[in-house]
């Protein structure tokens, strides 16, 4: 498969590994990154939401982790051949047996949210097989900073029910974007984030699309530093 090019990075890909996507690029380009020293991603497929945070965060140090044998080597050479790749590492790794007594400022995870199937397309990136929700919380908050942040993408009607899991583990909501993929549509997606802290929610619509095949201005706006767009 040829590379996935950004502005200061290329992404390569495998038929075998969860490849570039729109939900990744989002997470990317809107998990809150802000002072954050230490940052630990859950599944990095490519790695590229990695990349990008390491892209506007550059003090930032990152560990990423992955199940998948494929995926880490995937993630490596992604890792090694960018400009980031001194503040960049990644692991073979189940998550929910990762011991280490490093605390990270932000977690960020584009997490599987299907019920397991027959389906074998992407299966362990997009079934909860290895890995489902309460497992992602529960190890999430044992790993998280006192301060913080915890960022997820996930579909829009599975938004109550993690909102509820996190609360058993004293994870508060502090931030929910609605992704949607054309003006005027329902909402397709949530960036979920949070903290230990309880605050008042900041709530915004993001749009992808204006029309189809046409990108909003809000889009274009968030993307520019990462997306190279034709003329």
């Amino acid at each position: 498969m040829k590379p996935f090019r950004f502005k200061q990075f290329d992404i390569h890909q495998s038929p075998n590994v969860f490849r570039v996507g729109t939900d990744g690029v989002l997470l990317g380009a809107l998990a809150n990154i802000s002072g954050a020293e230490k940052v630990l991603e859950v599944g990095t497929g490519t790695g590229l939401i990695s990349l990008m945070l390491a892209q506007r965060n550059p003090q930032a140090e990152f560990l990423g982790l992955d199940i998948q044998e494929e995926a880490v080597n995937l993630t490596k050479n992604n890792f090694e051949n960018s400009v980031f790749a001194s503040r960049l590492k990644n692991r073979y790794q189940d998550f929910k047996t990762f011991d280490t007594k490093e605390k990270f400022d932000c977690i960020v995870s584009n997490p599987p949210y299907f019920e397991e199937s027959s389906s074998d397309k992407d299966k362990i990136a997009r079934q909860t097989i290895e890995l489902n929700f309460r497992q992602l919380i529960l190890k999430s908050s044992v790993l998280l900073s006192q301060n913080g942040v915890f960022s997820v993408i996930i579909p829009a009607e599975v938004g109550f029910e993690f909102n509820k899991i996190a609360e058993e583990y004293n994870l508060f909501l502090n931030r929910r974007i609605h992704i949607k993929g054309i003006e005027n549509s329902k909402t397709k997606r949530l960036i979920l984030e949070f903290s230990f802290y309880e605050k008042n929610v900041e709530e915004f619509d993001f749009v992808i699309e204006k029309s189809p095949r046409v990108y909003s201005d809000q889009y274009l706006e968030l993307t520019k530093e990462f997306h190279i767009f034709s003329k």
